[in-house]
C-alpha cells in the first residue's frame, strides 16, 4: 500500500491512497466467493460457476465495486494511522482508479486537528453573581412541594376553573370532515397548561361535568401537521369529569411528612440553605462558562467545516439514543414535530462549533500549563464509572485500553483548565453590565 498526504486550506487534508494490485485481487477474489452462490450460469450449477466464465458474461470488472468496498475501511485505517495526521471527522472518500489489471487508487480528504494560538486566559473579567436567596425563592420551592402533595377531588357544585383537570372525550373535525390525530378518550388536560391549541382550554372554563361543549379553534399557521395548518376547527367535547387540586396546609405537619424535620420554620432553613447551595453551584458554572467562553474569544483557531458537520452528526446520533431510550424513534419524533434531519443538523452547528472551540482551548492550556491528573484523580473516576454499570474497578481497569486511559486522562486534564482558568477569573460588575448590553 502506498500513502501519500496533501495538506489543503483550512486545516483540511487529502490521503492519497493505492492499494497494490496483489491485495486486489485477493478483494476480487473474496467478493467473487461471497456473491457466487447467489450467481446462475447455463451449463453451471448455481453456485458453481468459475469466476472466470461469469466474467466473460458479466464483464471483467464484475466484482470490483464489492472489492473496493471491502478495501476501503480497512487500507483507509491503516493509511490515517501511517499518515500520522490528527483526524477530526469522518474521510470523504472518492476513487480515483479502479480498473481491472491495475492497482486500486482512492483519496480521503479529511479534517484534521487546529491549532490553536491563545490569548489572554489568566485575569479575565466575568459578570459578578447574585448569591442572595429571597423569602419569595423560599416559598416557591415549598410551594412546589405543597403541589406534589396535593390530592385530586371531584367538583360537582360548580364549573371548571383555570388550574382544574377536566377529563374528556373529544373529536376534531375541519369542514365537517374528522382529521387523523383529532380524537381521543378519557383525556386528563389541565384548564391553562397550554397543552392543547391555543384557545382549546379557555372554552372549557365554566363546563360541568356530563356536559358538551363544541370547541372552536384555529391551528397556528406554522403547525407540524402541514394539513391543518391555519385551518379553522371544531372539536366535539364530552365532559367526564372536573377535578381540582385540594393544598395541605403549609404547618408543622406538613414540614413533617416532606422532611426529617419537625417544625415549618426548620424545614424552612433547610429549604433556603438547598437554595444557597444550588445558586452557588449554578454561579460556578456560570463563571466557568463566561471565562471560557472569552479565552475562545482570544484564541485564534481555524475550524475546518467537516469536523463541525462531524460533530453535529455525533450529536444528532446521541440525540437519536436519548430519544429511543424514551420508547421515540427519530422518525416519530420528526412527525410529531415537523422537524427534519437536515434542518436539525443546521440547527446543531452553532453549538458543535462552540463544542469544538471549547475543547480545543483547553487542550491548549492543558498543554502549555502542563496539567495532568494524579493518579487519585483517575482512580476516582474510573470509581464512578464502576458504579454507573455495576462493575469492580480492577475489572473495568483491566478492560480499558491504552487509549481509553489516555482519554479519561485528557478529559480530567481538560476540566483542571477550565477550573485554573475560572479561579483565575475576576467577578466585577462592570463585566456583568457588559454582559447586560450585548
Amino acid at each position: 500500500m502506498g500513502v501519500q498526504v496533501e495538506k489543503l486550506d483550512k486545516n483540511m487534508a487529502k490521503i492519497t491512497i493505492e492499494v497494490s494490485l496483489e491485495d486486489l485481487e485477493k478483494a476480487i477474489d473474496r467478493a467473487y466467493q461471497k456473491a457466487k452462490s447467489r450467481i446462475s450460469l447455463p451449463g453451471f450449477r448455481k453456485g458453481k460457476a468459475p469466476r472466470k466464465m461469469i466474467e466473460r458474461m458479466y464483464g471483467k470488472g464484475v466484482f470490483l465495486e464489492d472489492a473496493a468496498n471491502d478495501l476501503i475501511p480497512t487500507e483507509y485505517r491503516k493509511a490515517a494511522k501511517e499518515s500520522e495526521l490528527t483526524i477530526v471527522s469522518q474521510p470523504a472518500i472518492d476513487v480515483t482508479q479502479l480498473e481491472p489489471g491495475k492497482p486500486f487508487i482512492f483519496t480521503a480528504e479529511v479534517a484534521v486537528k487546529p491549532e490553536v494560538t491563545l490569548g489572554q486566559y489568566k485575569g479575565l473579567e466575568v459578570p459578578v453573581s447574585d448569591l442572595t436567596v429571597t423569602d419569595d425563592e423560599v416559598m416557591d420551592e415549598i410551594k412546589k412541594e405543597q403541589e406534589k402533595n396535593s390530592r385530586t377531588v371531584a367538583v360537582e357544585d360548580r364549573g371548571a376553573e383555570d388550574g382544574d383537570i377536566v377529563t374528556i372525550d373529544f373529536e376534531g373535525f375541519v369542514d365537517e370532515e374528522a382529521f387523523e390525530g383529532g380524537k381521543g378518550a378519557d383525556y386528563p388536560l389541565t384548564i391553562g397548561s397550554g397543552t392543547f391549541i391555543p384557545g382549546f382550554e379557555e372554552q372549557l372554563i365554566g363546563a360541568k361535568a356530563g356536559e358538551h361543549v363544541e370547541v372552536k379553534v384555529t391551528f397556528p399557521e406554522e403547525y407540524q401537521a402541514a394539513e391543518l395548518a391555519g385551518k379553522e376547527a371544531v372539536f366535539q367535547c364530552d365532559v367526564k369529569k372536573v377535578e381540582t387540586k385540594e393544598l395541605p396546609e403549609l404547618d408543622d405537619e406538613f414540614a413533617q411528612d416532606v422532611s426529617d424535620f419537625d417544625t415549618l420554620d426548620e424545614y424552612k432553613a433547610s429549604v433556603r440553605e438547598n437554595l444557597e447551595k444550588k445558586k452557588a453551584d449554578e454561579a460556578l458554572r456560570m463563571k466557568e462558562d463566561a471565562a471560557v467562553d472569552k479565552v475562545i474569544a482570544n484564541a485564534e483557531m481555524e475550524i475546518p467545516d467537516a469536523m463541525i458537520d462531524t460533530q453535529a452528526r455525533s450529536m444528532l446520533d446521541d440525540f437519536a439514543r436519548r430519544m429511543q431510550s424514551q420508547g421515540l424513534s427519530m422518525e416519530q419524533y420528526f412527525r410529531f414535530t415537523g422537524q427534519t434531519a437536515e434542518k436539525m443538523l443546521e440547527d446543531v452547528k452553532p453549538q458543535a462549533l462552540k463544542s469544538i472551540q471549547t475543547r480545543l482551548v483547553l487542550e491548549k492550556i492543558a498543554e502549555v500549563e502542563d496539567i495532568q491528573p494524579t493518579d487519585e484523580e483517575v482512580n476516582a473516576e474510573i470509581e464512578k464509572m464502576t458504579k454507573t454499570y455495576n462493575l469492580e474497578a480492577e475489572n473495568v481497569k483491566e478492560m480499558m485500553s491504552e487509549e481509553e486511559l489516555g482519554q479519561i486522562k485528557k478529559d480530567l486534564s481538560v476540566q483542571k483548565a477550565v477550573t485554573l482558568v475560572a479561579d483565575a477569573a475576576v467577578e466585577t460588575e462592570a463585566a456583568a453590565a457588559e454582559e447586560i448590553a450585548e
